[in-house]
């Protein structure tokens, strides 16, 4: 079945012999998606969720589709954001994988800094209303952040009870340790945040140089018949050359204008990006521009609250 025809509903759709994804719609901001492998009695489980409730109805929602025996013994987390990780306390008894990198990287936004800024958005300005809005839905607080017990760098293979499972690290892009994960036997690829599908992606460390490589090394695999996007719908190989496409667009319009002397703000506005008027979150946009801008030569923002700010700005004024 084409996966671009598979309904984009809540829960668990299963897309090849004992593998399914994990579906959040609409996909935006904090509603990402995971998978999961299932080989005899043992279980892979492909990023957790944003906060615990999530993902402990994620893991009730496993024991319909799986043996009562069966038991997650391998986690993995594709990167550092929040919505791919901020459930591993609910699977810390298992083995839990990332990049070096994502583990670094997870250190600098534990979920009680995120808990006490959604606490003080009033005094954070259009920042903090925008926090407030985009992520009004989840309960950051009481979290623990457990971090992964086994790290790699560049690309391990996996057995899960003889299975094959490949897991390829293509940061620094869309944050610093980003990796997808293939299942060569399936023809199935869990991209994480590589891919967003029906939305725009957000560079936060970029360069955006190193995303478009990433979107060629999945191009470049010997066979994929499914997509399972960081977040929305599945899809196929198209959607990975789309947003390939959509990154070079980017930037070519973006050096044009860095070189005019627009700030990120106004080089957001200016761009013409309705080929993508029916991706959501376009707001995004001064992000992504704000990061080629950086791989440009210039000194701008980079921390995320300012980007918050911009990207309030840019939704308020368009």
């Amino acid at each position: 079945m084409d996966p671009r025809s598979r309904p984009y509903s809540k829960g668990y759709q299963e897309i090849g012999n004992g593998v399914w994804a994990y579906l959040q719609p609409d996909g935006g901001w904090g509603w990402s998606n995971a998978g999961l492998i299932v080989e005899g009695n043992e279980a892979l489980l492909i990023d957790t969720l944003f906060d615990r409730a999530l993902t402990a109805e994620m893991l009730a929602a496993m024991k319909e589709i799986v043996s009562p025996t069966c038991r997650i013994t391998k986690v993995i987390n594709t990167h550092a954001n929040g919505d791919h990780c901020y459930g591993n306390a609910l699977v810390a008894g298992a083995e839990i994988i990332a990049s070096q990198a994502t583990v670094e990287e997870m250190n600098e936004l534990p979920p009680a800094t995120l808990a006490a800024l959604m606490k003080m958005t009033s005094d954070l300005g259009e920042a903090g209303k925008f926090l407030a809005n985009i992520f009004s839905p989840f309960n950051f607080e009481g979290i623990e952040l457990v971090a992964p017990t086994k790290t790699f760098n560049g690309y391990i293979q996996l057995d899960l009870g003889g299975r094959v499972v490949q897991l390829f690290e293509v940061g620094p892009a869309h944050t610093r340790g980003d990796s997808f994960v293939y299942l060569p036997d399936e023809a199935i690829v869990f991209t994480g945040d590589i891919v967003f599908n029906g939305g725009h992606p957000i560079a936060w460390t970029g360069p955006v140089s190193r995303w478009i490589a990433a979107c060629d090394r999945i191009l470049s695999l010997d066979h994929v018949d499914v997509v399972v996007p960081g977040h929305g719908p599945l899809t196929d190989l198209g959607a990975v050359a789309s947003l390939k496409a959509y990154f070079k667009y980017l930037s070519d319009e973006a050096r044009l204008r860095f070189e005019e002397g627009m700030t990120p703000l106004e080089a957001a506005r200016d761009i013409d990006m309705s080929s993508y008027v029916n991706w959501g979150e376009p707001e995004r946009v001064v992000v992504n521009v704000s990061t080629l801008y950086r791989e440009f030569g210039a000194d701008v923002a980079s921390d995320p609250l300012t980007l918050f700010g911009y990207m309030a700005e840019f939704r308020r004024t368009g």
